[in-house]
């Protein structure tokens, strides 16, 4: 099975080269596409001169834009029967590829198992599941895959998400059937945000696009763990984590306006978005 390795890059000139040698030395067949989402630090040009020294194997585009939009248009170009996507900031295992595809042969998404790396109080934080018909869909897309029938089937990334948008199509794709597995063997090392600020900021973030799940979905929060929230909220710095995302949540609400909802007195159709190009 070739796999699509999709780069969705923004300022990673720091660790695109760490990245991309963990990537090349993967069991093909792969090839990696790195779609820069309009970068200012010099990641293009650091992809450029990788690209001298392993001629063939990446394939560089620019298309600026929220995650989801730079994503799709990265898989408009895949010729994968796969589609597997990774954080710039992080470093895969030597096996990543080949674990997935273990998990790609049984199910239809496949979700790796992510360490923290950097600040040690930063390291031991730890996600709240969301479930969604007996299945984790919370798996962040730093250490994913899908087989290219489930990206087709969904549409793809809705570009309207902030952040949330891995969640959001691996909700649409539990919901139409496909299933979800997880290798906790299939490991990414994950760089932690080096400074307070960037921490806090993508807490804020990762509310608003909490917020944007519900605004889409519906109610959510019964699919949540409870006693999860209470076990990963114990020290400060998660209590402090909590705290920004519930004020970028509560703040979404009343800034973000939805797509998928009408005025009343109007008939309310299914929103419906595409890929880039298409």
């Amino acid at each position: 099975m070739k796999i699509s390795i999709i780069l969705n890059l923004l300022n990673e000139t720091k660790h695109i080269r760490d990245l991309l040698d963990s990537l090349v030395i993967q069991e093909g067949p792969l090839e990696i596409i790195v779609v820069d989402a309009g970068s200012w630090d010099g990641t293009p040009e650091a992809v450029k001169r990788y690209m001298e020294t392993h001629p063939g194997v990446i394939e560089l585009y620019h298309r600026p834009g929220t995650r989801g939009e730079s994503t799709n248009f990265g898989i408009l170009k895949a010729k994968g029967e796969a589609i597997a996507t990774v954080g710039g900031d992080c470093i895969a295992n030597p096996f990543w590829l080949k674990e997935l595809r273990k998990t790609l042969g049984q199910y239809d998404i496949a979700a790796g198992k992510t360490i923290n790396i950097g600040y040690q109080a930063f390291e031991k934080l730890e996600r709240v599941e969301l479930y969604h018909r007996g299945m984790d869909i919370s798996y962040p897309s730093g250490n994913m895959a899908w087989r290219k029938k489930v990206i087709d089937d969904v549409v793809g990334f809705d570009p309207w998400f902030v952040t949330a948008e891995d969640i959001d199509l691996n909700f649409r794709a539990v919901a139409l059937g496909y299933t979800l597995g997880h290798n906790e063997n299939a490991l990414i090392y994950h760089r932690m945000k080096e400074s307070f600020m960037k921490f806090f900021k993508q807490a804020f973030w990762n509310g608003w696009g909490r917020k944007q799940l519900t605004m889409k979905h519906g109610r959510l929060w019964s699919s949540y763990k409870p006693q999860r929230l209470l076990e990963t909220s114990k020290s400060f710095w998660a209590l402090a984590r909590l705290a920004f995302a519930v004020l970028g949540y509560v703040i979404c609400k009343f800034y973000e306006k939805s797509p998928y909802t009408l005025p009343a007195g109007k008939k309310m159709k299914r929103f419906r978005f595409v890929f880039p190009g298409r």
